[in-house]
């Protein structure tokens, strides 16, 4: 009896048949996942949802019945800028949790799949303004809750800006997770983004700062997004200052973030 052994697959059949993953290996399933194990987090949730709101609690609620010189209540300027903070956390440690990631070993193992590098950036940055968006709506529910009272168009437009130009601080996060080698780096950057809240206007007006300190503050890369967040509420126009100001920090992030990642990923 002939017995017919089947025929072994070539090389090169095999690799034709190994198509690389559509969008890098990018997808809303891994996307989810990586949105709910964030949100597992309970000192997280302290610091992207609880802590913000209760800041407008303690120090915007006071200033009930005080009006900017427009007439509009001094209550949306502390929430506004209190939202852009909240975003400014949400997507700064998103993004640093890449330095966790990596002192664990995962990022290793992730080299070993098909996800592509490219993707799984676009993942963290994803879920970076997924929360930055979450931090933004829950201020600005507790501020109506509290009865900040807006035209339409002011929470519209602010809050667009205080989320999209909350990007720059998610490269902010990128960058610092690929420099830093320790796992506990938002208890570093934790301090950090609140004395740069406190130079950019987020804490107080910049007019109430000594005058050097006022010309410091124009080079954070908080200053920028907190103008043009409250530029809806305070009509003050489009600040050219302030756009220059995000997209050079944007760029600075994203690019240096873009270095220590190709450098990361080179590594055997």
């Amino acid at each position: 009896m002939t017995v017919t052994a089947p025929s072994a697959t070539t090389s090169s059949d095999r690799a034709g048949n190994r198509r690389p993953p559509a969008l890098g290996g990018f997808s809303t399933a891994v996307l989810g996942i990586e949105i709910r194990r964030v949100l597992r987090n309970r000192r997280t949730l302290v610091f992207i949802l609880i802590m913000p709101a209760v800041f407008f609690l303690l120090f915007g609620l006071p200033q009930r019945g005080q009006n900017l010189d427009n007439g509009l209540p001094v209550t949306g300027w502390i929430m506004i800028s209190l939202a852009v903070y909240a975003a400014m956390v949400a997507t700064t440690s998103a993004g640093a949790a890449v330095a966790t990631e990596r002192a664990l070993g995962w990022s290793r193992q992730l080299r070993l799949t098909p996800l592509r590098p490219a993707a799984y950036v676009a993942t963290k940055v994803a879920t970076a303004m997924v929360l930055g968006l979450l931090g933004v709506l829950v201020e600005f529910a507790v501020g109506a809750a509290s009865g900040v009272r807006l035209p339409a168009h002011v929470w519209v437009e602010s809050g667009l800006t205080a989320w999209i130009g909350s990007l720059v601080f998610a490269a902010l996060g990128l960058f610092v997770g690929y420099l830093a080698p320790a796992e506990n780096v938002m208890q570093f950057m934790g301090p950090v983004l609140a004395v740069l809240a406190m130079l950019g206007g987020l804490f107080v007006p910049l007019d109430v700062l000594p005058h050097a300190l006022q010309q410091i503050a124009k080079f954070t890369p908080v200053y920028g997004v907190g103008q043009l967040a409250r530029a809806p509420l305070t009509g003050a126009g489009l600040d050219w200052v302030a756009v220059g100001n995000v997209a050079a920090w944007t760029a600075f992030f994203g690019l240096g973030a873009a270095r220590l990642f190709r450098r990361d990923t080179s590594r055997v």
